[in-house]
């Protein structure tokens, strides 16, 4: 006969996967408080360019920094798989933008753009998450940066980086010249 008054056995996986869940829907409530109260030692890492937002604070600051930036953002996670020591997460990052983000005043665009999560743990503890996303395809949204192969993006890098398509055009004429491989 099973007794019924014990709960069933939950996984390591499922525990940290539940932890994170909480996390995301916390971070979606735009209730930093509590969103940050689920790590054991709070802790940004932003791999796209090194920042790192370490401590309750530095936390809080960069959540409130991104939704300043974008008041209606939302991420939905599309994949969430636990591991070892982590639970990793790929989803999508959406928001309009109406305030100042990475030094960009608000452009009113919308973005939706991917990103990759990993909640780091140690034991049953959440003591970091690490985002890896693309910083251009935002800055693409945004309409602050182009493909070089479309007529736009030829445009602006002629005006903004003479010096590197100077050198550029020198270092292809001199090998064509000496008939070296590129």
């Amino acid at each position: 006969m099973t007794d019924v008054t014990q709960p069933p056995d939950v996984s390591q996986d499922d525990r940290r996967v539940a932890i994170v869940n909480e996390h995301m829907r916390l971070e979606n409530a735009y209730d930093f408080d509590g969103c940050v109260a689920v790590f054991a030692r709070p802790r940004y890492e932003l791999v796209t360019d090194g920042e790192l937002f370490d401590g309750a604070d530095g936390v809080k600051d960069f959540l409130g920094q991104n939704h300043k930036a974008f008041p209606d953002f939302v991420f939905e996670p599309t994949r969430v798989s636990p591991t070892t020591d982590a639970v990793l997460v790929e989803g999508h990052f959406k928001g309009t933008q109406l305030g100042t983000w990475r030094g960009l005043p608000a452009t009113g665009r919308k973005v939706d753009f991917p990103m990759c999560l990993i909640f780091e743990f140690e034991g049953e503890d959440m003591v970091s998450e690490k985002l890896y996303f693309d910083l251009g395809t935002p800055l693409t949204q945004l309409g602050v940066d182009y493909s070089p192969n479309s007529f736009k993006g030829k445009v602006v890098l002629v005006l903004t980086h003479p010096v590197t398509l100077t050198r550029a055009v020198v270092r292809n004429t001199w090998l064509g010249l000496t008939h070296r491989k590129r």
